[in-house]
């Protein structure tokens, strides 16, 4: 299910070759779609931002947490690409091999419009947030190789910006809504535990920018501390905003600080 108000959208690009899209369903009703927004060529940044909307792997959430946020990216010199990827009924990996797939097109666009291959983020919110957690922590699965030349573009994201994230599948707090679409019921506990993002850090993983409301009703904000004590015990750069407040799914709210704070610290990240 795709959510969408009227938008002036650039013109979405195909993300695998005709015939060629990997576990491909009846059900995946035009999805994945991929569309990029480029900013003008006189203030950009060099770097470029995959955007995942949420919706608990059962629908993705645009253009409130995708193409407003790409938008806003753009406005500010930074590239920027959202992915609507597949979801339940399809499960794990199809939402992971459309993301690393996206990331390849993303970084292939890069070097193609002279920005920094080495400079590519990925960005998700909610389940996005968790799939944008599984991008910066899962290794390139062999499913997403479909035998083209986007097949040896590091699909590896060089930071990653996670936005009232679902992290853990396993724990009390986790958000088993999400992890029932993305792994049917019941949920098999190893690969709850194997996707869980906490669990998944190590020294390697990229930096990391997560913000979180104190009291979110939906996706508690113990995701985001987890996810902040896995990165420090593994000596990993991050930033944790935890702010006051009681929502879940505010996007881009005109009221709310991480807009700015994310562009802050991708200033210093540059």
């Amino acid at each position: 299910m795709q959510v969408h108000e009227t938008m002036n959208l650039p013109a979405a690009m195909p993300l695998w070759p005709a015939g060629k899209t990997p576990f491909a369903t009846a059900e995946d009703a035009g999805l994945p779609t991929f569309t990029f927004y480029l900013p003008s060529e006189e203030f950009r940044t060099g770097q470029s931002v995959l955007i995942l909307p949420g919706g608990g792997y059962g629908l993705v959430s645009t253009p409130k947490e995708g193409h407003r946020p790409a938008q806003f990216l753009a406005s500010h010199g930074i590239a920027a690409a959202v992915l609507e990827y597949r979801h339940a009924p399809s499960r794990h990996p199809v939402p992971l091999v459309d993301a690393q797939r996206a990331m390849r097109l993303l970084r292939k666009l890069a070097e193609d419009h002279g920005l920094n291959p080495a400079k590519v983020g990925v960005m998700g919110f909610s389940a996005g947030g968790h799939l944008a957690g599984s991008v910066a922590t899962q290794p390139a699965h062999d499913g997403g190789l479909v035998g083209d030349e986007l097949d040896a573009v590091s699909c590896a994201a060089d930071f990653a910006v996670l936005i009232y994230p679902v992290v853990s599948l396993v724990e009390p707090w986790s958000h088993f809504g999400s992890a029932k679409n993305l792994l049917g019921d019941p949920v098999d506990p190893q690969s709850a535990r194997a996707l869980s993002i906490e669990k998944a850090v190590t020294p390697q993983t990229p930096p990391m920018f997560i913000a979180h409301e104190q009291f979110d009703p939906g996706v508690p904000s113990q995701n985001a501390l987890a996810l902040y004590a896995a990165l420090t015990a593994n000596k990993v750069p991050a930033v944790l905003h935890v702010y006051e407040g009681k929502n879940h799914g505010f996007g881009l709210m005109a009221n709310h600080d991480w807009g700015r704070d994310l562009l802050t610290w991708l200033e210093r990240r540059r």
